[in-house]
């Protein structure tokens, strides 16, 4: 070696050991004599490992140190048991089940002689073309694997077993199958995630999409799946500029074939109250769908102002469905039961009723809200479900409507068991943001979604490939109502629309039974 050489190695040893050092010098002085943090002042530079540790705290519980059936909002086993179905088409299990069998809990009663598959309602005329990944080899970092075309059938309701939202409206809603998406706007997702979502339950069949408050973009339309328009406070999608409830453009929604029917938002799980969006969310083609000003951090009102009882909101429903001839539903978080007792008292004497409900648990999720709203506001999903099919029972308006029913429902047998307890139909969100890329990083509400999904940032959003995710969409939605099916044959039932309260059980921490222990009415 040169002199030259050993000169310039010297130079570039002494450069990379001395550059550090002056960085922890300067970073020491600027720690100690700083305000805001209390231990980077008292430790310098070794306050800066807290602080690193606590970022990535999140990550290490979920990957390291969290059991399978410990994480919140959803566990391990929960993401294990969406993303299962939905990239491998596989939901089979060994050994046992991982449930702690001494903890309270509902349980399906099955009976002694279960149904055949041929003795199933199923719907299986026309099969669906997929895509699902075979597992090769699984190594220690790594796993061969690749995509395969499958055929798969659709596990459909059969005509008889149908679910039909507004039988008497001029323009019913049929669904044949019993599981669509719950309302996700776009613009709390991107239009990525739209797309995908959207191809997929298109694909799927005999389903819905809801759009959440921020109104109908081509992106929800890009499937050619039945959708259902939201309205909240806003009135986005149907209001004027000045904010102005718009008959004529709702009327233009309307004359749309795949919207299906609308729905009004009062509240939902997670936050009883309007929706929030980011203003960096918040782009030109956003805000023109929605009718307001770009970049600018939008706050939905926390109810209507159009009206401010039952009677209003009865009428301006009335009102929504002569205009679109659609049928027409009601959002709602069951709270105080006065409320509900209310509400169908005077659906009974009026004569007016919604032709749905949406009822959303109080476990429910949302892309922005308070802590303390989403902790200890609104019932639990299988609290409220028995207090509004109840209340409608006792006033003699139950045949009137239908009970949509969401709040973590994301598996055949806790849709099941929604339905037992009065709901007719049941909403997923969340299980769906999970099929399309979701790793619930839990920062929807900031714009910086890591896999394109909670984001309008055209960069993040290169993350999700659309075809591909919309087939995992497919995988999981049919998988579930396969599942319903399995469940419905396992009770003696030719189909999961029977249900009812008598097919279900509680069992209490002192391994109590109650047998029907909510509601004597039949369904």
């Amino acid at each position: 070696m040169t002199e030259l050489a050993s000169l310039f190695l010297l130079i570039i040893i002494f450069i990379l050991m001395i550059i550090p050092g002056v960085f922890m010098i300067y970073g020491y002085f600027i720690d100690r004599n700083q305000k805001r943090h209390s231990v980077l002042k008292n430790y310098p530079l070794v306050g800066r490992v807290r602080y690193f540790f606590e970022s990535i705290g999140p990550e290490l519980r979920q990957y390291l140190f969290t059991e399978d059936n410990d994480g919140k909002p959803f566990s391990r086993k929960d993401y294990q048991n969406i993303v299962l179905p939905a990239k491998y088409k596989h939901r089979m299990v060994g050994f046992g089940s991982q449930r702690d069998f001494d903890q309270p809990g509902y349980y399906i009663k099955n009976t002694m002689f279960p149904k055949l598959e041929e003795e199933l309602a199923i719907d299986q005329k026309e099969s669906i073309m997929t895509y699902a990944y075979y597992i090769e080899k699984e190594y220690l970092f790594s796993r061969k694997e690749y995509r395969i075309k499958k055929e798969i059938e659709p596990f459909l309701l059969d005509d008889r077993h149908a679910v039909v939202i507004g039988e008497n409206c001029p323009n019913p809603f049929v669904a044949k199958g019993l599981v669509g998406m719950s309302g996700m706007s776009y613009g709390a997702l991107g239009d990525r995630a739209v797309t995908a979502l959207s191809l997929g339950l298109g694909r799927a069949g005999g389903t819905w999409m809801n759009t959440g408050e921020g109104g109908v973009s081509d992106y929800h339309l890009k499937g050619n799946v039945d959708l259902i328009m939201q309205i909240g406070p806003g009135l986005f999608g149907a209001r004027t500029e000045d904010g102005e409830m718009s008959w004529e453009e709702l009327k233009r929604k309307a004359d749309i074939e795949q919207i299906k029917a609308f729905e009004l938002k009062l509240a939902q799980g997670a936050k009883t109250r309007g929706g929030h969006v980011e203003g960096e969310k918040v782009t030109e083609e956003i805000a023109a769908i929605r009718n307001i000003t770009p970049y600018q951090t939008v706050d939905s009102p926390n109810r209507f102002k159009e009206f401010n009882d039952v009677y209003g909101m009865l009428d301006f429903v009335e009102r929504i469905r002569e205009v679109t001839g659609k049928p027409v539903g009601i959002k709602i978080v069951v709270g105080q039961q006065k409320d509900i007792d209310t509400l169908a008292r005077v659906m009974a004497e009026t004569g007016q009723s919604p032709d749905f409900f949406s009822v959303d648990g109080g476990e429910g999720g949302t892309g922005a809200t308070y802590q303390e709203l989403a902790d200890s506001v609104g019932l639990p999903i299988k609290s409220a479900i028995p207090i509004l099919h109840g209340a409608l029972v006792d006033h003699g308006v139950r045949d009137r409507v239908k009970i949509i029913a969401s709040g973590k429902l994301f598996t055949p047998d806790r849709i099941a068991i929604a339905l037992a307890l009065g709901a007719d139909l049941v909403q997923v969100a969340r299980a769906f943001m999970v099929t399309v890329g979701c790793i619930m990083a839990q920062v929807c509400h900031t714009n910086h979604c890591p896999v394109g999904v909670a984001t309008t940032d055209v960069k993040l959003q290169q993350a999700l490939d659309i075809e591909e995710k919309s087939y995992r969409v497919t995988n999981y939605v049919v998988s579930v109502r396969e599942g319903l099916f399995n469940i419905a044959a396992a009770a003696g039932l030719e189909s999961p629309t029977e249900l009812k309260d008598e097919h279900v059980s509680y069992k209490d921490l002192y391994d109590v039974i109650y047998e029907n222990h909510l509601m004597t009415n039949e369904k």
